[in-house]
C-alpha cells in the first residue's frame, strides 16, 4: 500500500509543468484484468487530449512508455487497493495505490489534478505508533485506512535486556507527580528491592537510543507519534523524546497483547478529534468572520484571491468540478459546461494555488460547505 499524505499533496501542487498528465480510477482487488483494461482506456483518453493540445510526443515520451509498460506488469494489477492514481509529468512518474474509490478521470493541464486526493490527505493525516514492550519495540506507519509496520534495521528490537529484573512492574510503583517543566509530569519510583534506580537509568538509556532513531527515521515527518505500553514506560520515554509531535494521550497496556487492527484502532481514536477539531474551528473562524469582508462565497472572487495567496482557509465541495479558464494576468475567468484540452477544474486550481501559498484546505460534504456554497474561502485579510 502506497501512504499518501500532506507533504506528498504539497509537492504535486507545487508542479506546474507542461503538459501534466493526473489519471484516477477505481480498482479491483481480485480482477486484474478489469484494472488494465479500465487504465488502458484512460491512458488512451489522456493520450487524445495531449494530441489536441499538439503537444510533440518527445514532450511527454519517456512518460507515457513507462504508463504503457505498467499494462503489461501482472503482479501491479494483482496487488491494487481501490483505487489508483498516476501523475506524470516532465521527470515524474508516481502512482498511489489508496484505499479510496475514484471516479475514472483523466487531466491534461498545466498542473497536476490533486482534487481526489484531498480528502485522504488533508483529512485522514499520516501517523506513527511506537510499540514499546519488553519483548519488542515496533514502529507503525498509518492512515485511517491502514497499518504498515517500519523496518527497524539498525535498531535492536528486545527491550528484555534494559528490564531484566525480576517482574520490574512489582518492583516500581510508578505514580504521578505535580506537572514539571512542558507540561509533562514527571515519573515518581518507589524502590522494593536493590537495583531499581539502576533498573530505571537502564530504561532510560535504551530510550535515548529509540527516540535516536526515530528522530533519523522521521526527521523529516510532521505526523503525529502515539506511544503504545504499559503505564510506567510511557512517562520515561516522554521525558526523554525529541521529537516534536508526540501525543500526550498514549495506549495504555501491554502492546505485544494487541493485534495489529486493535492497536490501530485505538491509536485513530486518540488522533480523530484533533482532525476533526481543526476542521470544525476552520468552519467555526469562517462563521465569526462573516459580515467583515474576509469571507466569500463568490467562485471567481475566491479563484483570484487564491492566485494571491489571499485565502487562509478554503472549503470545496468534493463531489464537483467546474471546468474553465483562468488568465492569472488579465484576472479574466471562463466556465465551461465540460472538459476539453482547453480548459481545467478551476476548484483544484484555487485548491492548488490555496496550499502552495500556505493555506489550508477541506474537502468537504456540499452541505457541510459554508454558505451553503461549491466553495468557500477565509481571507487572510
Amino acid at each position: 500500500m502506497d501512504f499518501f499524505g500532506t507533504d506528498d499533496l504539497r509537492r504535486l501542487a507545487e508542479r506546474q509543468d507542461i503538459p501534466c498528465i493526473s489519471i484516477f480510477m477505481t480498482t479491483q482487488r481480485t480482477d486484474a484484468e478489469q484494472n488494465r483494461i479500465r487504465f488502458k482506456n484512460l491512458l488512451g483518453k489522456a493520450g487524445r487530449m495531449l494530441a489536441a493540445e499538439n503537444k510533440e510526443n518527445r514532450d511527454m515520451g519517456e512518460e507515457m512508455k513507462s504508463a504503457r509498460n505498467l499494462l503489461e506488469d501482472l503482479p501491479f494489477w494483482q496487488h491494487q487497493s481501490d483505487g489508483l492514481a498516476l501523475f506524470m509529468g516532465d521527470g515524474i512518474f508516481q502512482t498511489y495505490r489508496l484505499p479510496l474509490p475514484f471516479e475514472d478521470l483523466a487531466v491534461v493541464s498545466n498542473r497536476f489534478h490533486i482534487m481526489p486526493l484531498l480528502p485522504l490527505a488533508m483529512n485522514d493525516m499520516k501517523f506513527y505508533i511506537l510499540a514499546l514492550s519488553q519483548k519488542h519495540v515496533r514502529l507503525f506507519r498509518c492512515t485511517r485506512q491502514e497499518i504498515e509496520r517500519v523496518d527497524l534495521e539498525g535498531m535492536p528490537e528486545d527491550l528484555e535486556d534494559a528490564l531484566k529484573y525480576d517482574d520490574l512492574e512489582r518492583q516500581l510503583q510508578f505514580h504521578t507527580g505535580a506537572a514539571g517543566t512542558g507540561g509533562r509530569r514527571p515519573a515518581i519510583f518507589h524502590g522494593h528491592g536493590v537495583g531499581t534506580d539502576d533498573a530505571k537509568d537502564r530504561i532510560i538509556r535504551y530510550f535515548q537510543q529509540i527516540d535516536k532513531w526515530v528522530h533519523t527515521v522521521m526527521r523529516e515527518e510532521n505526523s503525529p507519534l502515539i506511544l503504545s505500553g504499559v503505564e510506567f514506560l510511557l512517562p520515561l520515554y516522554k521525558e526523554v523524546s525529541s521529537y516534536p509531535r508526540l501525543m500526550e494521550q498514549g495506549i495504555l497496556g501491554n502492546p505485544d497483547e494487541l493485534g495489529e487492527t486493535e492497536l490501530h484502532k485505538k491509536a485513530w481514536d486518540l488522533v480523530a478529534p484533533h482532525i476533526r477539531k481543526a476542521q470544525d474551528d476552520a468552519i467555526a473562524r469562517y462563521k465569526d468572520s462573516i459580515g467583515t469582508g474576509k469571507t466569500s462565497n463568490d467562485l471567481e472572487e475566491i479563484i483570484a484571491s487564491a492566485a494571491h495567496g489571499r485565502i487562509g482557509v478554503l472549503f470545496i465541495a468534493g463531489d464537483t468540478q467546474k471546468w474553465g479558464r483562468f488568465d492569472p494576468d488579465s484576472g479574466m475567468i471562463e466556465f465551461h459546461q465540460a472538459q476539453d484540452s482547453q480548459n481545467e477544474d478551476l476548484l483544484n486550481l484555487a485548491a492548488v494555488q490555496t496550499l502552495t501559498k500556505g493555506g489550508d484546505v477541506y474537502v468537504v460534504k456540499q452541505e457541510e460547505v459554508p454558505d451553503d456554497a461549491v466553495a468557500a474561502a477565509l481571507f487572510r485579510y
